[in-house]
């Protein structure tokens, strides 16, 4: 069969052999009248992505998809016919009591022995994938300054230090204007502390602070959170440069100021080199968005492969986005590794339900256009195809929001976020990532500054479309070239090289977006 001829043919796919819908694998859909697999003709048109039933199915009836519910028919469906949003209605989400607590065990996996990067070695142990100067801010309003002072550094300094691989200022919109000392407000301060301690920053700590903001300096970095580097730290704290004092006469010596700050750190950054580390250094956050009915079929599945094969080399992953994973809480609580976990599983999903409910937050709302677009008909749907990506290993800690891993907490981590992409992302920093993956069926532009981010396709059509953006194609599982497990090992591969310096692609284009703080406190 040639490629044209195989592109041609109605391909369905059925992820468990009691599903009573597939979704459909074709580019652009398949239009009604078409016979697929079994002698089933279409009645409508169904697009890319999207689900048709594969019998019929009375009102009221369970839509089984990964042989669970993902809705209940809202009106009879004919076999043949496409089943969308609009006819399902929702499936309750599980309550937090009675769930299976560390009921089921991981079985045992040889360890994967061999497998290494070329890392920086910070003092504290922790390694880097990138060498970088991050400059911290205590509030928005020094972030344009600091843009500006990190746009001269970039053009005047970092030529004369060839192993920095950039400058980082760590602009958010915190700061002032919260309520600092309300419940919740710990959340967004520790988040930025500890974002300023990532591995990639090298344990250089620059701070630079307006002055009369809430969050002052010694706040953010008490004494004792950060490594001390010289003596003149020692006595007076972090580096910081504080644009209220009163030296400073005219914005430009701000800037100089801020400048030369940035010159000893950047000499001792350029001192260090790669080196050699096991694959257990690795930190590695997994998150989805933009998704689509494949991300549950293709790249999902392969980071969750990958995930294994970390966790087996002895590293850490960590999976997130709260609302993505609530309604599947039962497979969390049951694989957790102690019923200490699960019972800390129960105790972060539950905060956020209570969360949510103080905003009068449907969970539905989660689901976004793009995300029905692409076939997921609803959160349930969605969550299925989101919790995979942990893979199959024992869920070994719980990390709440804002909270860093210690060196202790290796294997696989559940670190309690938003889904929100960019919170997810910032939150993820916070608790030490080293190397980023981002799969997307929808396609996003989305990038860190502050570490790497393999972006992973789930459908061909995006990857060949956004050639120059996605780093991997996973698509080709449903075109059936390549099987998961092959995917996941050419993604973990990926991750080494990535790890040891190879650029993905948006780091090649400066793809960078801003820090996002969780702050659930009250702003004033």
């Amino acid at each position: 069969m040639t490629e044209a001829t195989a592109a041609l043919k109605p391909r369905v796919l059925r992820m468990h052999s009691l599903d009573n819908v597939a979704i459909v694998v074709n580019d652009g859909g398949l239009p009604a009248g078409t016979t697929i697999d079994g002698g089933l003709v279409l009645r409508d048109k169904v697009p890319q992505g999207h689900k048709v039933a594969l019998q019929d199915l009375a009102q009221g009836h369970a839509v089984i998809r990964y042989n669970v519910p993902v809705g209940y028919a809202r009106q009879a469906i004919a076999a043949g016919s496409w089943v969308h949003e609009r006819l399902l209605d929702i499936p309750p989400a599980r309550e937090l009591q009675g769930l299976p607590m560390a009921s089921v065990k991981a079985l045992p996996q040889d360890r994967l022995e061999g497998y290494t990067f070329e890392g920086y070695v910070n003092a504290n142990g922790a390694v880097g994938t990138r060498n970088l100067l991050g400059i911290t801010t205590t509030v928005q309003c020094v972030a344009g300054v600091v843009k500006i002072a990190v746009e001269r550094i970039e053009r005047e300094l970092l030529p004369l230090f060839p192993n920095v691989d950039g400058v980082v200022g760590l602009e958010h919109t915190y700061g002032c204007g919260v309520a600092i000392d309300a419940p919740g407000a710990e959340i967004p301060i520790r988040t930025l502390r500890h974002i300023s301690l990532n591995p990639n920053f090298g344990g250089e700590v620059m701070v630079v602070s307006l002055g009369c903001e809430k969050l002052q300096p010694d706040r953010l970095l008490p004494p004792g959170s950060f490594p001390i580097q010289d003596a003149r730290e020692k006595d007076q704290g972090p580096d910081l440069v504080c644009l209220q004092d009163d030296a400073h006469v005219g914005f430009m010596s701000m800037i100089e100021h801020i400048v030369q700050s940035a010159r000893p750190h950047l000499e001792r950054l350029n001192a260090r080199q790669r080196q050699t580390v096991p694959a257990s250094e690795l930190v590695v956050g997994v998150q989805c968005g933009g998704s689509d009915a494949f991300s549950g079929v293709t790249a999902n599945p392969a980071v969750g492969f990958m995930a294994d094969l970390i966790v087996r080399a002895g590293g850490t992953v960590m999976f997130s986005e709260n609302t993505e994973v609530r309604d599947a809480v039962e497979q969390l609580t049951s694989r957790a590794a102690t019923p200490e976990v699960a019972e800390a599983i129960v105790r972060e999903l539950g905060w956020y339900d209570r969360y949510l409910e103080r905003g009068r937050v449907d969970r539905s709302a989660n689901t976004t256009p793009g995300n029905k677009a692409g076939g997921l008909s609803n959160i349930a749907e969605k969550a299925m195809g989101s919790i995979i990506k942990s893979g199959t290993s024992a869920i070994a800690h719980v990390l709440p929001p804002g909270e860093k891993l210690r060196p202790d907490q290796k294997g696989l981590v559940f670190a309690a976020t938003p889904a929100s992409d960019f919170i997810c992302g910032t939150l993820q920093l916070a608790a030490g990532m080293n190397l980023h993956v981002f799969t997307t069926g929808r396609g996003t532009p989305y990038g860190l500054a502050e570490c790497p981010v393999i972006k992973v396709a789930t459908r061909s059509d995006l990857a060949h479309r956004w050639h120059d953006l996605m780093d991997m194609n996973a698509g080709r599982i449903a075109d059936g070239e390549i099987s998961i497990e092959e995917a996941g090992w050419e993604l973990f591969r990926m991750l080494l090289d990535v790890a040891s310096g190879r650029q993905t692609w948006a780091e090649r284009w400066k793809l960078h977006n801003a820090l996002v703080l969780f702050n659930p406190a009250p702003i004033t």
